[in-house]
């Protein structure tokens, strides 16, 4: 099992969707700067609580601020057993420019 590296339209249902965890893996100050809707900010400190609460068969969408950190934590959540993981290319900046 692998993540997948999708664009923002493909991200679009995810998105979407409001069973989707979207989670965004910059630092607290970026996330609190701005972020998409309904994302929760991964970091160092809460990480272990979220892999442990977590369901492992839910839709899980990663970003960064431009797409590159993204796909080193999709692979990590992958190894910790999420099924189906998704990164999103050009990050929270794709994100931002197409508001």
């Amino acid at each position: 099992m692998s993540y997948k590296c999708i664009s923002l339209d493909e991200a679009q249902p995810l998105l979407d969707n409001p069973d989707t965890v979207i989670v965004d893996i910059r630092d607290k100050g970026s996330y609190e700067e701005g972020n998409i809707p309904g994302s929760i900010n991964i970091s160092d400190e809460n990480i272990d609580n979220f892999l442990e609460k977590t369901e492992r068969d839910i839709n899980l969408l990663v970003y960064c601020y431009v797409g590159n950190s993204s796909k080193g934590a999709s692979d990590y959540f992958v190894q910790q057993g999420f099924k189906t993981v998704f990164s999103l290319d050009g990050g929270y900046e794709k994100f931002a420019g197409k508001r």
